[in-house]
């Protein structure tokens, strides 16, 4: 009888999830470790080496995980169950992940999100750095009522609870307008393009519009192409601000995906991979040519 996988819990502040430990390359030793330092990861890389295929998502501290190994060597094969993903695995997003990166253990039902771009859990109200680096919607559970303004959190690998500094966390929403996503999004503006990115310091295209409705409690798939069978069509020239644009050359699958933006017609709001950066544009022609449908997310 096969056994039931474990379950774990992301306890890195954003932890990269990999197609195959063979995959990492030197450049990526500052992402492996139990705190992986995004900031060094992404600066140390080139153009070519933040959209290497090596990298299939990332996931953010409290994400649940089911462990179907763990290697002498210290990774451990995951599905990541809240990045729908159902061509790859019906149960989430299959990959690799450092050990180290995870913890064992329960948590209760996260009712708060992170909404700062990025902030730092503290070790008491005011108190000393203990997890730097904690991204825009991520899922926390309080740990009891906020203290002079800081709210304690329950944090994957930590016996007791870490605090979030006044501000950074609120509750979490069931949905919002679709022109919430795109204000959240807009947020990111300027941020690095990273292939399988999904926190401000790389993220792409898809990425982008995963984190945009996380933040407000909506679970779309992690890929375009998959975001695009969870949406709904509608016609040409109805869309409205923070619908989707999506994007597929002649019988190929949606390779790409933005935000309709309300700066006027045809404008939209991506991570760009040409310009490997997050912007907010005019459809260029090349894009326009391949531009295959909008939709709209179903709340």
């Amino acid at each position: 009888m096969a056994t039931e996988p474990a379950v774990g819990f992301v306890a890195a502040p954003v932890a990269t999830l990999w197609s195959d430990p063979a995959a990492v390359r030197p450049v990526d030793a500052p992402a492996l470790a139990s705190r992986a330092d995004l900031a060094a990861w992404v600066s140390a890389m080139d153009r070519d080496q933040r959209v290497g295929d090596c990298v299939v998502s990332q996931l953010l501290l409290g994400e649940r995980v089911l462990v179907e190994e763990v290697r002498p060597d210290g990774w451990a094969r995951v599905v990541a169950v809240e990045q729908p993903a159902a061509p790859l695995d019906p149960r989430g997003y299959p990959g690799w992940l450092p050990a180290a990166q995870l913890a064992s253990g329960a948590l209760p039902e996260p009712s708060l999100v992170v909404d700062a771009v990025e902030t730092a859990l503290l070790d008491a109200p005011g108190g000393r750095i203990a997890l730097p680096g904690v991204g825009l919607g991520t899922r926390l559970a309080p740990a009891g009522p906020p203290v002079g303004g800081f709210q304690p959190v329950h944090v994957p690998g930590h016996d007791g609870p870490l605090w979030a500094p006044p501000g950074s966390v609120v509750p979490l929403p069931d949905g919002a307008p679709a022109t919430e996503t795109l204000a959240l999004a807009r947020r990111l503006l300027d941020a690095v393009y990273v292939w399988g990115g999904m926190s401000a310091h790389g993220i792409d295209c898809s990425g982008l519009v995963h984190l945009a409705w996380r933040r407000f409690g909506v679970s779309l798939p992690r890929d375009a192409d998959d975001q695009a069978c969870a949406t709904q069509p509608v016609p040409p020239g109805a869309e409205r601000p923070g619908d989707l644009y999506f994007f597929a050359r002649p019988g190929r699958p949606v390779h790409h995906v933005g935000l309709v933006s309300d700066r006027g017609p045809g404008h939209m709001l991506h991570a760009c991979y040409q310009r490997r950066i997050v912007i907010e544009e005019p459809m260029p022609p090349d894009r326009a040519a391949t531009l295959v449908a909008t939709h709209r997310v179903r709340r």
